[in-house]
């Protein structure tokens, strides 16, 4: 199976833009990545980022084992042409991406994700696996059925299922509270600070920022040290 991690690396995460700075978003969203690189890698797969422009991966400065086990492409199109490309029967085939009989794809800002939680994923036999995302998004998947296509176009889950029944494809949800999760409000950097692994890159690089929780109105937010600069 090959497990494709779309990654934007421009402009990433204009959601968080009243809380981090467009540096401090880039260095987020890259922590984000390496994590779920980490966790695919602990899985027990090798993934490929499929990147808007060329990425240096030594930059990433990834565990070994992790790094043996990573490759990158460049796409520049839109993230659901990118990703219907490389799926089973796509045209693609026989290029120099070739395509597999299955493909997983796995967001890359999923801070919360992992090897536990991506294995339930990527050992399921259907014909299509979904673990959506809160608001109706498809945060992973595997795609088995030749005449499956993605489409990431509004609440994609909802599409991705009809799309399923539409070509005859079995179809399994997968109800994962860590795929579920990914970072694109502010109110989710909670999430990051809360669930994050002691080991994930993420939490960190917002402790750095001066992030941390707050709970003192009863129920818990994030502040930050106005003495942190930022970046």
């Amino acid at each position: 199976m090959r497990v494709l991690v779309p990654f934007a690396a421009e402009t990433p995460k204009t959601r968080l833009e009243s809380v981090l700075t467009p540096a401090e978003r880039e260095v987020l969203s890259r922590a984000m990545l390496a994590d779920v690189l980490c966790a695919i890698v602990g899985a027990g797969h090798e993934p490929r980022i499929v990147s808007t422009v060329p990425l240096d991966l030594e930059e990433f400065d990834l565990p070994g084992e992790v790094a043996a086990s990573v490759s990158g492409t460049v796409d520049d199109r839109p993230l659901t042409d990118a990703v219907n490309a490389r799926l089973p029967g796509s045209e693609c085939r026989g290029r120099a991406d070739d395509v597999p009989d299955a493909v997983a794809v796995v967001m890359a800002d999923l801070a919360l994700a992992t090897p536990d939680a991506l294995e339930r994923l990527l050992t399921t036999s259907a014909d299509i696996a979904i673990a959506p995302g809160r608001g109706g998004g498809t945060n992973a998947l595997v795609v088995r059925h030749p005449d499956f296509r993605v489409d990431y176009h509004g609440a994609s889950y909802l599409d991705h299922r009809e799309i399923a029944r539409n070509v005859g494809a079995g179809l399994e949800t997968v109800d994962s509270f860590r795929l579920a999760t990914d970072i694109d409000e502010p109110t989710d950097l909670v999430e990051v600070l809360v669930h994050g692994l002691e080991t994930n890159r993420a939490p960190a690089r917002l402790r750095a920022f001066g992030f941390e929780l707050d709970d003192r109105d009863g129920r818990v937010d994030i502040v930050r040290d106005e003495s942190v600069p930022t970046k």
